[in-house]
């Protein structure tokens, strides 16, 4: 009798036959275990979608160096308007210095959308300029540009109006995105708006080629700033380069984990309770304590793998969603991860079924087989 279920096919059929005769609890491991893999993904997604594309919309503005006042964050959102805007001048005089642009960096408090004053000449500059999908550059102190995703997300043509940090721009021009900002307004405006006259939040430098001797020269002029070279600070745009990410991460991996070990704990523990008869029956049939253990983690391996594969392919769909309600929000899914989070989903729910089915090869079988 033994023999009988030593076969892989008799095993699978085993695992797939009980799992099918407790459908609601099977199926709620099914959901726990999934809900741990959307959670895992769509975390780290988030943060690294967010990383990733704030990296690339500053490269796209066409500078190569970042001059911010000390100790400034690499979060843009989080700039103050503290330096001098003279100093643009004396940076633009640099011998290895082609385009310089002051910029203001208003951020919205409850989205973090950022919203930058700019020189609209010397900001164009830097680049190949802006590509304009219709409308025209701001002429006027409440004029605004947009750029497509924002337009796309409020539904903005060339005349809406909007309000930003409480003041009503009517949108001149819709541009591609990729220019660093959402929302592009004048320099004074933004002045005005955080009460900076004369003062901006950094300057982005396009050097003549030499990008670190241009830098070097900027830090001889002015050694209390930060002067960052764009290749620099796009390779900080990782969550494994920001330390203050690192525990917001680690603590929602932990937590999908225990979501699961707790569920898969207390079905497999019930499970084992409901089965007492049936293990008893298997070890006087001849069952050892190690095939009750194989057979019990074997069942739970399998609702795992159901759990991982609904998981990642809700994580697929919830994406795919996002990218057309929410165009602005960007979820980056990475091979990596998507592995990651199946290995910590079969390691929660292995966890979690270890000691039911110790528990379970450890009953006697004439105790067992009495059990009601």
């Amino acid at each position: 009798m033994n023999e009988t279920f030593d076969g892989p096919f008799s095993l699978v059929q085993m695992f797939i036959g009980s799992i099918l005769a407790r459908p609601l609890r099977s199926a709620l491991s099914v959901v726990a275990i999934a809900i741990q893999v959307i959670l895992v993904l769509m975390i780290v997604g988030l943060t690294s979608g967010m990383l990733s594309e704030w990296g690339k919309r500053a490269e796209g503005v066409g500078a190569d160096i970042l001059v911010q006042p000390p100790n400034a964050s690499i979060f843009f959102a989080f700039s103050s308007a503290v330096m001098q805007e003279s100093a643009g001048e004396q940076i633009a005089a640099l011998p290895g210095v082609d385009e310089v642009a002051p910029t203001v960096i208003l951020t919205e408090p409850k989205s973090l959308m950022l919203i930058y004053g700019i020189d609209y000449q010397r900001f164009n500059a830097l680049s190949r300029g802006f590509l304009y999908r219709a409308g025209r550059p701001f002429a006027a102190p409440d004029e605004a540009i947009a750029d497509d995703i924002m337009a796309q997300q409020r539904h903005l043509k060339v005349g809406s109006q909007v309000t930003l940090l409480n003041h009503n721009f009517t949108i001149s021009g819709i541009v591609a995105h990729g220019k660093g900002a959402r929302f592009f307004v004048p320099l004074r405006t933004a002045q005005e708006i955080t009460g900076a006259e004369q003062r901006v939040s950094m300057f982005y430098v396009r050097s003549k080629g030499d990008t670190e001797g241009t830098r070097a020269q900027i830090l001889k002029l002015m050694p209390q700033t930060s002067v960052r070279s764009l290749s620099e600070y796009v390779s900080l745009m990782t969550s494994s380069n920001l330390p203050q990410l690192k525990p917001f991460t680690r603590t929602m991996v932990w937590l999908g984990i225990v979501i699961s070990f707790l569920v898969v704990l207390l079905n497999m523990h019930t499970m084992v309770m409901e089965r007492t008869r049936e293990v008893g029956i298997l070890k006087a049939l001849g069952f050892t304590r190690f095939a009750v253990v194989r057979m019990l983690l074997g069942e739970t391996m399998v609702v795992a793998l159901i759990g991982t594969i609904v998981g990642i392919l809700l994580t697929f769909v919830t994406q795919a969603i996002l990218k057309q309600t929410s165009p602005g929000l960007t979820v980056l899914i990475t091979p990596s991860w998507v592995f990651s989070a199946v290995g910590l989903a079969l390691a929660g729910a292995a966890a979690g079924a270890l000691y039911p089915a110790l528990r379970a090869a450890s009953y006697d079988p004439v105790v067992a087989l009495a059990y009601e």
